[in-house]
């Protein structure tokens, strides 16, 4: 079995990135402290493509709110399952308040990912 990711396409507002960063960083340590063999955070820079589905277009960014790509690493799907169980029951995830959150959840993206290509 190969590697497997979780896979997030995350509309933020600007205004709110420096709190959303604070969050990342937060789950950074929280799902490395679980397993998760990498986590990664980024922040859209070079958007404006002219190949393909631009990313602020696939995300439906409003004015004034960016993209934030992200993914974490796991060694299989089994892994991610336990890893992610952990980390839901980890005091300093599972008590946060989704409706405080710096970006709105319902129009995050996500997704799992088996790994064919790297790593």
């Amino acid at each position: 079995m190969g590697l497997y990711a979780d896979g997030y396409v995350i509309p933020v507002p600007k205004r709110k990135l420096k709190a959303y960063l604070r969050l990342a960083r937060l789950g950074e340590r929280v799902w490395l402290d679980h397993g998760a063999l990498e986590y990664r955070e980024c922040v859209g820079e070079d958007l404006d493509v002219e190949c393909g589905i631009p990313f602020p277009r696939l995300a439906k960014i409003r004015r004034g709110e960016t993209v934030v790509f992200s993914w974490i690493v796991y060694r299989s799907r089994a892994h991610r399952d336990r890893v992610n169980a952990k980390v839901m029951k980890d005091p300093r995830i599972g008590g946060m308040d989704f409706a405080s959150m710096p970006f709105d959840f319902k129009r995050m993206t996500h997704g799992g990912f088996s790994v064919r290509v790297g790593g």
